[in-house]
């Protein structure tokens, strides 16, 4: 055996280091009239950040969703992109007939829900950014991912509303559990309270006193992608 084999053999692998935290935390949005376009995701309810410019040649707004760690940002000189060329943009929340109600309230146009369904189309609707059609109506097995709304602002800019209750495995780290939203934690807990209920029915209706380990299990499994207690 040569020098060059035990070497190898013998070889110890060295960890890698963790990887840097990298945060998305700005998209930039193209637009052609930066005031209407303030004045559009202000009517929205969103958190202005900043608005400043450099004389009239610069100009940058920021706007953050209500409970987003990402906000956009528009203006002045700040993008080569065509207005209303950026399509798809997602906002996920985990009650979509509210988050819609919302916008309505506002008198912001927002479509129907709707779920995607390959192979299906009724009405003269558009492909979105999976490339399926739109059919009426939240997704029929209330699946997370499944159910949309959408809506334009002022230049055609694209957003998408998705509703997501229950995380694909990995995607959330069940150690760090966290809601960005006062809204966010009641929807929450009111799927933890129906599921908890379900869960005394099977054990004869018996009260549960134990129901707040059980509805934080719930809660935190369900974030996660987790199995759900039963």
């Amino acid at each position: 055996m040569s020098n060059t084999q035990v070497h190898s053999e013998a070889a110890i692998e060295i960890p890698r280091p963790q990887a840097v935290d990298t945060k998305l935390e700005v998209i930039v949005i193209p637009v052609s009239d930066v005031d209407r376009a303030k004045r559009f995701y202000a009517d929205m309810g969103w958190r202005l950040d900043a608005d400043f410019g450099e004389g009239d040649d610069y100009r940058v707004i920021q706007f953050t969703p209500p409970g987003s760690g990402c906000s956009v940002i528009f203006g002045k000189n700040v993008t080569a992109a065509a207005p209303g060329s950026a399509q798809g943009l997602y906002l996920i929340v985990s009650d979509i007939k509210a988050a819609r109600d919302e916008l309505l309230s506002r008198d912001i146009a927002v479509s129907e829900v709707f779920h995607p369904t390959d192979g299906v189309y009724t009405g003269a609707d558009e492909p979105y950014l999976f490339g399926r059609r739109r059919v009426s109506g939240p997704d029929s097995e209330q699946r997370s991912y499944r159910s949309f709304a959408s809506f334009s602002d002022p230049d055609g800019n694209g957003w998408l509303f998705q509703e997501i209750t229950t995380r694909l495995p990995g995607r959330v780290d069940a150690n760090e559990t966290t809601f960005t939203s006062a809204g966010d934690l009641a929807s929450a807990l009111r799927r933890a309270a129906a599921a908890h209920g379900e869960h005394e029915k099977r054990n004869g209706g018996q009260y549960d006193e134990n129901w707040p380990d059980w509805y934080a299990k719930y809660m935190v499994r369900e974030q996660a992608g987790e199995p759900l207690p039963s």
